[in-house]
Formats: structure tokens, sequence, C-alpha cells
């Protein structure tokens, strides 16, 4: 893996970790919001795929302007676990208090960073939920994405009995200490079965997981990166689980 690192980390408590893969689109605005909002008190790491489109340039054009910005690139399409995998490890060595996940395409509403971190502040794993309270918060999504989603939160409950409303969601805030408990070597996860087993790893820690309500709207530019292979890996992937821990292999 041939990645590219630019810029030290700086003395921001939080690190929000962005993954990326053709968002030439929304990526600069995106980072222009939160920096604007959050300034020193927040340092960004995209981690990009080898975007084709250019994902990338704007982020080292922006690192001229923002010094909490930093960037891997990676030498190709290599998934959002892994993604996510490298982020923290970064993350870990440079001592953040607080590790966010967030998506790049402003589905996560960057006005909602400083909830889920007010949140961590009691809490060891916070995810900002679309279905919490037995509410539905998501704006612009056809119903048979709102279906699948709504389902596969359902399912996975039923599952592996983790008390989680919206277990795929990719929201979220983790204190560093977590992070440094799990065991990042062991997840093998990607697609959005990653969010499930993450947040299944923290829950059988005995750690203490809150959901806060937030507002997912769909992306309005740019393509969806969900696809029938990450369906069928989250189907299978909570019964591994449910069975790793059953017979204390997690």
């Amino acid at each position: 893996m041939n990645e590219e690192l630019r810029g030290d980390a700086g003395a921001a408590p939080s690190l929000v970790i962005i993954p990326t893969y053709n968002e030439s689109e929304n990526v600069g605005r995106l980072l222009e919001t939160l920096m604007a909002s959050y300034g020193r008190s927040l340092d960004i790491l995209v981690i990009d795929d080898c975007s084709p489109d250019g994902t990338a340039e704007i982020v080292r054009r922006l690192q001229e302007r923002f010094t909490g910005l930093h960037l891997i690139e990676r030498a190709g399409k290599l998934g959002l676990g892994t993604a996510y995998i490298t982020g923290f490890r970064w993350a870990l060595r440079r001592r953040y208090r607080f590790i966010l996940e967030m998506d790049a395409d402003f589905s996560h509403d960057p006005a909602s960073v400083g909830a889920l971190i007010a949140a961590a502040e009691g809490a060891d794993l916070v995810i900002g939920s679309r279905y919490v309270g037995n509410r539905v918060n998501v704006v612009n999504w056809p119903l048979g994405r709102l279906i699948l989603s709504k389902g596969a939160s359902i399912y996975t409950r039923l599952v592996t009995g983790m008390p989680v409303a919206d277990p795929t969601g990719g929201f979220k805030c983790f204190r560093r200490e977590v992070l440094e408990q799990i065991e990042l070597d062991r997840v093998a996860s990607q697609g959005y079965s990653f969010q499930i087993e993450v947040n299944f790893r923290v829950w059988k820690k005995g750690l203490r997981i809150v959901e806060v309500p937030i507002v997912f709207t769909d992306r309005t530019v740019g393509l969806s990166k969900m696809t029938k292979e990450n369906i069928r890996e989250a189907v299978w992937m909570v019964w591994m689980l449910k069975l790793k821990s059953l017979f204390g292999r997690l």
C-alpha cells in the first residue's frame, strides 16, 4: 500500500476522519465548512483511495490554507474499513482525545459534529443515529433504500442482541481509549458491516454507547458507494460476530 502523508497533527483535541473516493464535487465545500465552524478545535484527516476525479488535489490545495488539514493518499480503492483502520492508527499515534467518522457527501451535517463531541464527554462511543427513539430522521431517500436500512438495523439487533438503534450509521465519535481497547488488527469487515463490527466489539467490551439523533440527508451530487457486495457481507457478518463471541474468538 502506497501512502502519502502530508502535514503533522496539530494540537486540536479532536480529529474527524473522512474517507473519499471520487468526491471532488463535495470535499472542498465540506472541508471549508468544517474549518470555518470549528477552527483549531478540530483537525481533519482525509483518506483518499486514488480518486481519478482529482479529490486529493482539492485537499492539497486547501492544505495551503488550513494547518489542521491532513491527507493520506492510498494506491487504489482499498475499501471503507481499511480506510478507517488506517485513520484510527494515525490518530492514536498522535493522541487525539476524540476521533470521529464522517462521510464526505454532506449526508452527515457538519453542524452536528460538535454535538457528537459533547456527548462523548460522558460516553465511550457516540453514534449519530437516524432511528433513535423510534423516529426516522432521513431526508431524500427512496422508500426501498429506507426499508433496506431500517430492516438491516432490526436484523442486526435481533441476531446480535446489541442494543443500538442505528448500527450501520457512519457518523460517530470515539474516545481514544476505546480504539486502544478493541484490537484493530482483528476487525475484518469492509463496507457498511464495518460499522456493525466496530460497534459490536465496543459493546462486548462493556463500554458505554450513546446514540444522539441526527438528520441524515441523502447526497445531492456524486454517486453512492453502496454495493450488493456490501449488503451480502452485512447479512453474514452479524452471524459471524455472534458465533465468534459465543466461542470466545472475538
